[in-house]
């Protein structure tokens, strides 16, 4: 599962790892040498959204073999992208090639105001994947008529008939997922998961007839399909080869079999293998031996993230995005934070947990921070910047999981220049130093602790079924927040001092504390309109973790609420008080998971993380209005660009930087378009 950032908008998925022949000759890249001593992170900023670019440091320490193998990834991640489009929403490939028919062949006037506010609906809707909002998932409303719409499409020869014409400007379809309580959240979400008329009911119950051969190793049902209704009955609609996306999913495998043939290691080639057969069958068995594979694939020096993987997108959790992110370890930072997963179990046995919701034996957990060659599906534009897979609870217990810390991504961000909002918002000059001081530190640990020792913590009870079963719409939102804890209860402790990362346990974890809070109860509705509730899931967890520990504290002023000129602040006055806290909630969250508690988890999800105190949400746009600076950031993709002999083999493989956020998305259709426009 993936984390998005206090901070930083993004998330989702990958993998890398360490073992390198020093045998074999390594390829020098001098053009990108040279151009990483003075490199422009920023491309463009439009509407909410900032468009950064990233580089590839250590590509040029990679052998051609290792180069070709990023290569085919990237290029097997690139070629499901048009299926991310089309599970976002049914017309989303109809209206994006409409869109950039006219942006690509338009003659007219590009000077007028409604010509402007087209290229930034245009470019809104490349950044999500779709019509919808990446974030909040509420349709993007565009700010030219409907009159003017169709002037384009008459002028540059474009048809878009009927409903597909029609939702871009009307009140249906508002949301991509909807997560509000008492409602048919299936029914009511224009997420292409789900064929039209099929209800919560309807996938519960279709899914609770269905059995795994091995009830200790549930498959994940309804993953990688859609669920339709034909003629009265349900029936799944399989991504596979000759299935639902065939034509994207063959030139998937192509892409995966060239990588195959250059896999660094038999593991690797093995379960690059079973990934390529899961693809041709769409058999969940063989998913689940994929992702064991996968797992236990540790040597080498890249790894990749590719298939259906998170479900944050359906109301429901079954069904996963497709994804793609491919990485090449960072050796230096990795073996720093190794010594986080080497004592998994001392953080588990130390926990506030009840004792049997611990486990006896954590296993498998391999913690790399590593950086990014290219990202495709949900994670693009808009990545993740830290990563814990496979999601499988059984996998989890009995094999491990691979967590992750984007290196490349988050420095990209750090380089890309601040917006003062820190000195808006905090409470007093020492907020600022600790944050100022100590903020990217307790970020990044918090990341390391959210992937490492959160997701991988705790365990079912005997019986209890999967959470996307037990505590349905509200799953992800428990379990993101069940992982913040974990970090947010180790952040505040010397343990961390006396494994050496860092130097001052109180400090860091002061500074985790102060940002923790004030984005969890300010900070963050910048993202949302005036009037709206809370939605996503992430952005749920932080609020109601943050409610919570402040509604609790009130008797012995742990968090006061501060008002100074008209000014809403938090200041921690207790911060070992906090810590307590956070290990109170932290043990009630694994409670419910454990238990699968879902009166309890509609409880503490829709009294603290959903409704907004209007009055303060109005305070805080207001006081935002002075940044510039949008508050979601993306990025393009450098272009691998193969050079070829005359027999047609690779040489050497160069790295470039798209000319801009625009030419890279014309790019993208035009090379990747393997879908028809309806599916």
């Amino acid at each position: 599962m993936n984390l998005k950032s206090i901070l930083i908008i993004c998330f989702i998925a990958v993998f890398t790892w360490s073992c390198k022949d020093d045998s074999k000759e390594t390829v020098k890249d001098e053009t990108l040498e040279k151009a990483e001593v003075d490199f422009d992170f920023n491309v463009e900023q439009f509407a909410d959204i900032k468009i950064l670019r990233y580089q590839i440091p250590g590509w040029k320490n990679l052998t051609l073999k290792e180069q070709k193998l990023v290569y085919y990834l990237t290029q097997a991640g690139l070629a499901g992208r048009d299926i991310m489009w089309d599970q976002n929403y049914r017309h989303n490939l109809k209206i994006r090639k409409a869109l950039e028919n006219v942006y690509t062949n338009f003659e007219g006037d590009k000077s007028t105001d409604n010509w402007k506010a087209f290229e930034v609906y245009l470019k809104r809707v490349w950044f999500s994947n779709g019509i919808h909002h990446h974030y909040s998932t509420d349709k993007i409303k565009p700010e030219f008529s409907k009159d003017y719409l169709n002037e384009l499409f008459l002028a540059t020869n474009t048809k878009l008939d009927g409903e597909a014409f029609d939702v871009i400007f009307n009140d249906k379809d508002a949301k991509k997922v909807n997560q509000a309580k008492d409602i048919d959240n299936v029914g009511l979400s224009a997420v292409n998961f789900y064929g039209p008329n099929v209800t919560n009911t309807d996938v519960e119950t279709f899914y609770a007839a269905k059995t795994s051969p091995n009830p200790d190793r549930p498959l994940s049902f309804g993953l990688n399909s859609q669920l339709v209704k034909e003629d009265g009955m349900l029936k799944e609609r399989v991504y596979k080869s000759g299935g639902l996306y065939g034509s994207a999913i063959d030139e998937i495998v192509k892409w995966l079999e060239k990588a195959q043939g250059v896999a660094e290691n038999k593991a690797q080639g093995d379960a690059i293998g079973l990934l390529i057969e899961y693809y041709k069958t769409g058999d969940l068995q063989i998913w689940d031996d994929y992702n064991v594979a996968w797992t236990a694939a540790t040597e080498g020096n890249v790894d990749y993230i590719n298939g259906f993987v998170e479900v944050y997108n359906d109301p429901l959790g079954y069904r996963g995005s497709y994804e793609m992110i491919v990485q090449i370890n960072d050796f230096d930072m990795s073996q720093k934070m190794k010594v986080v997963s080497d004592n998994a179990q001392w953080f588990e046995d130390n926990s506030p947990l009840m004792e049997e919701h611990k486990k006896d034996n954590v296993v498998g957990v391999t913690y790399k921070v590593v950086t990014v060659a290219g990202e495709a599906g949900d994670a693009s534009p808009s990545t993740p910047i830290g990563v814990n897979l496979p999601n499988a609870n059984w996998i989890r217990k009995e094999v491990g999981s691979k967590s992750v810390s984007l290196g490349n991504i988050i420095d990209a961000y750090n380089n890309a220049g601040s917006t003062g909002r820190l000195k808006e918002f905090a409470h007093d000059e020492e907020e600022q130093q600790l944050e100022e001081k100590y903020g990217q530190l307790a970020d990044k640990l918090h990341t390391a602790l959210h992937e490492v020792i959160g997701h991988a913590s705790g365990q079912l009870n005997p019986g209890v079924g999967e959470t996307k079963e037990t505590l349905k719409n509200y799953a992800s939102t428990l379990e993101e927040g069940r992982a913040d804890l974990v970090g947010l209860y180790y952040l505040y402790d010397s343990k961390l001092q006396e494994l050496g990362l860092v130097d001052d346990w109180k400090k860091v974890g002061m500074a985790a504390y102060d940002g923790y809070i004030r984005n969890g109860l300010m900070t963050q509705l910048i993202r949302l309109n005036l009037g709206d509730d809370v939605e996503e899931a992430h952005m749920r967890n932080r609020q109601w973790v943050s409610a919570w520990v402040f509604e609790q504290g009130e008797k012995d002023n742990v968090i006061e609420k501060v008002t100074r000129d008209g000014k809403t602040y938090y200041n921690i006055n207790d911060y070992d008080k906090l810590h307590e806290l956070f290990g109170q909630l932290l043990r009630e969250t694994q409670r419910i998971k454990s238990e699968g508690d879902f009166a309890a988890c509609e409880a503490l999800v829709e009294g603290y993380g959903v409704k907004v105190d209007q009055e303060l949400h109005a305070e805080v746009l207001e006081r935002n209005k002075q940044f510039t600076s949008a508050p979601y950031s993306g990025f393009v993709n450098p272009v691998l660009v193969p050079e070829m002999n005359d027999a047609g083999e690779i040489t050497a493989i160069k790295v470039t930087q798209p000319v801009g956020f625009p030419e890279q998305m014309l790019d993208y259709s035009k090379t990747y378009g393997f879908l028809p426009e309806v599916n």
